[in-house]
């Protein structure tokens, strides 16, 4: 890009936009003379074939589907256990728990695996902590 494309835009501390000339003077950035009355709202349809050409933002119905992540809520619930109860018996930090529980964040790969043996065998992982060394 050459030098005399390139438009150089700077804010003042008053907050007015000024445009830097290539002798380093500044004058008043131009106004945005695009007339917006031109413009009109776009259907729907128009809406979609848009985003449908956009390769960084597609249609949320063209994105893959987000893998299925255990339900530590009804995994807690079979065992009748409060957070409190389930965080404790497996080791697994309270504020954790309950923010997978509340969906704002996701337990990783490895914490999924760990949920799944949980649902499946729970007795078989207590007594695996239960071997575990005291010291950690």
């Amino acid at each position: 890009m050459s030098s005399g494309n390139t438009v150089v835009a700077r804010p003042l501390a008053t907050g007015e936009l000024v445009e830097v000339l290539p002798d380093g003077t500044k004058r008043p950035f131009p106004p945005d003379q695009t007339d917006w009355t031109a413009l009109k709202a776009m259907t729907d349809d128009e809406i979609n074939a848009a985003a449908r050409t956009d390769p960084d933002n597609p249609p949320s119905q063209d994105r893959p589907p987000r893998r299925r992540m255990p339900q530590v809520r009804q995994i807690r619930r079979a065992f009748h256990l409060s957070q409190e109860e389930f965080a404790e018996r497996f080791h697994i930090p309270l504020s954790d728990l309950q923010s997978w529980e509340a969906g704002t964040t996701e337990p990783d790969q490895a914490t999924r695996a760990y949920l799944h043996v949980i649902a499946v065998d729970p007795d078989v992982v207590v007594r695996a902590l239960a071997r575990r060394p005291a010291a950690e």
